[in-house]
């Protein structure tokens, strides 16, 4: 899937588009064909925010085609973590706001991108959800969040997490528009990308059907219905059998093991009886189980369990024979782990650190 870019068009951005899609541009523009090339190494590779930065370009042309929509937003803000981990805000032309996140190892950056402006889904842990939902992300504006991180990194870019703002699967044409063109474009491997969804009856199997090398990631966070409708609205819609029935077709239909994300709340979901009835679910299934104790937010006073908790978790589903890896999430310090994003404004007084 790429962006198409409407004859002599410079409204359209041109981030997200393909090499063969900026070729016929530049041609219908009156430039030759090779300049497509040209476009796109400078797009992709160089991160250019305006064409009048592509110094092998004519002047003339240069100047001509400099108002050409390149595609990228402008960092409200940033916000650097104890652990080297900064949280962006990224202002979008119609002045909206998302949030994304760039979490670095010494042998990785990690990308978490947002899908939505807000998020419809309401869970009751989630401060996106809190923050209501204005309307889907275009495939450029998910691409430049990954540019942006990259840029202020200065390093490449090695994985991509579909974890920030929003809910992947109801934007999924724009999601996919986007794996297109991290993976052809820029050059991030499929297998090193994870897209998460709480799940959307019939999405997962109509993900399946594209078969990609990406990571399916399943917010589960309960183990039985009843608990899952309390901390997820719509799984009143959306049975946890049904959940894993579609699960187990898309494991069926891709070949590829499947991750489910479950958030550990104390003395709530984090008892022995769940860990019982989440091996139960799980028996037979080629999947693997992250545990991410729970990241405050102030909306709720969920607790966070501490590591005895955690670990009396782990072990239970380990004695079941579950694969399972904990995970504490990077950015706590500055409200940019899981569940902690949300859109907002930026305080007057506030500044770039």
């Amino acid at each position: 899937m790429s962006v198409q870019l409407a004859p002599q068009s410079i409204s359209q951005p041109l981030l997200g588009a393909s090499l063969e899609d900026l070729t016929a541009w530049v041609q219908e523009q009156g430039q030759p064909a090779y300049r497509g090339k040209q476009l796109h190494q400078w797009l992709y590779q160089k991160g250019i925010r305006s064409i009048s930065e592509i110094t092998v370009f004519p002047k003339a042309w240069r100047e001509t085609a400099a108002s050409a929509n390149v595609g990228r937003s402008s960092i409200a803000h940033q916000s650097i973590a104890s652990d080297g981990t900064i949280k962006f805000l990224l202002e979008l032309a119609d002045g909206n706001i998302i949030e994304t996140v760039g979490m670095p190892t010494d042998k990785r950056l990690t990308v978490c991108v947002s899908s939505q402006v807000g998020c419809p889904m309401a869970c009751d842990f989630c401060a996106t959800g809190k923050s209501g939902f204005l309307r889907n992300l275009e495939t450029h504006e998910i691409v430049d969040q990954v540019l942006t991180v990259r840029d202020v990194f200065d390093r490449r870019v090695s994985n991509i997490v579909f974890m920030g703002m929003g809910e992947p699967l109801l934007n999924v044409d724009n999601v996919l528009a986007a794996v297109r063109c991290l993976n052809e474009d820029i050059g991030i491997g499929q297998r090193s990308m994870t897209i998460s969804t709480v799940g959307i009856p019939g999405h997962i199997r109509r993900l399946a059907q594209h078969k990609l090398q990406v990571t399916l990631a399943v917010s589960l966070h309960a183990s039985n219905q009843k608990l899952r409708e309390k901390l997820i609205p719509s799984a009143r819609q959306y049975s946890i059998e049904d959940l894993f029935a579609e699960c187990r077709e898309y494991v069926q239909m891709t070949g590829r093991r499947l991750s489910f994300e479950y958030l550990l709340l104390a003395e709530l979901n984090d008892l022995p009886e769940h860990a019982e009835q989440l091996a139960q679910h799980l028996r037979g299934f080629q999947s693997h189980v992250n545990l991410i104790p729970y990241n405050p937010i102030s909306e709720v006073d969920y607790k966070r369990p501490d590591r005895h908790r955690v670990q009396q978790f782990e072990n239970a589903l380990k004695e079941r024979h579950i694969a399972i890896s904990v995970r504490y999430s990077k950015g706590l310090d500055v409200d940019a782990a899981c569940g902690q994003l949300r859109a907002s404004k930026i305080q007057e007084g506030s500044e770039l650190r």
